[in-house]
């Protein structure tokens, strides 16, 4: 599939994809950066900045552009970070090459984990620091079964439902709420309606949140008691 994607630049100056299969671009055009940022790490990771380990569940590899903000904010706070993440569809190493982003970081070593995140074994346990460890899995959420009460945070980062429906199922939200641990939480871009409801549905407290540049709002959902 990553043989006809093509780089595009997002409007904060980094790049993000476009799938013409999908019709659809991996990260906002409004700023691939700051969304990722804004959406992951400011109301995903750094909700547990207090904890001194961290289980990330990520639906969507993608880019690997989530991993690296990840792994740089570890290093920064001094968290360790288990990452797990999905992707059925890995990007070549041709198109990962040509991403901007870890020169768009204040991060002297951004290059160098950035091309570790992607040169690392699928399937694997892959102890790339002290602080960071990740698994990256070649699979569907609806195919991979994931531990339970495991994770602190997952980032919904899947293609948008109108693009990839069957990502965004109950089945599959209720496999991420059984597999994050109490107080753990979803943080997603999307924030449509049916989506919410859906989040209810399985057992999530909804909030919706400021949303990233030029969107007004995002969906936050934490598991306070199973179902």
């Amino acid at each position: 599939m990553s043989t006809d994607i093509s780089l595009i630049l997002s409007s904060d100056g980094s790049h993000t994809l476009f799938n013409p299969v999908l019709n659809e671009t991996y990260h906002s055009k409004n700023g691939a950066l700051q969304e990722s940022i804004h959406v992951y790490i400011e109301y995903g990771l750094l909700a547990f900045s207090d904890q001194s380990d961290i289980n990330v569940l990520e639906i969507g590899f993608g880019t690997g552009l989530n991993a690296l903000l990840t792994w740089n904010k570890a290093e920064e706070l001094r968290l360790k970070v288990e990452y797990h993440t999905l992707e059925p569809f890995p990007l070549n190493k041709e198109i990962t090459d040509q991403l901007n982003y870890p020169a768009l970081m204040h991060e002297p070593l951004a290059a160098e984990r950035f091309n570790k995140i992607h040169t690392s074994a699928w399937e694997e346990k892959n102890v790339l620091s002290e602080y960071f460890t990740i698994y990256k899995y070649k699979s569907t959420l609806e195919e991979k079964s994931l531990p339970v009460n495991t994770f602190d945070v997952c980032y919904f980062d899947a293609f948008a439902p109108n693009r990839q429906a069957e990502v965004w199922v109950e089945e599959n939200l209720k496999k991420i709420f059984d597999s994050l641990l109490e107080g753990g939480i979803l943080t997603t871009y999307c924030a449509q309606s049916a989506f919410k409801r859906t989040l209810k549905t399985v057992g999530f407290e909804v909030e919706s949140k400021k949303g990233p540049l030029y969107k007004k709002e995002m969906t936050w959902g934490r598991k306070l008691n199973s179902k």
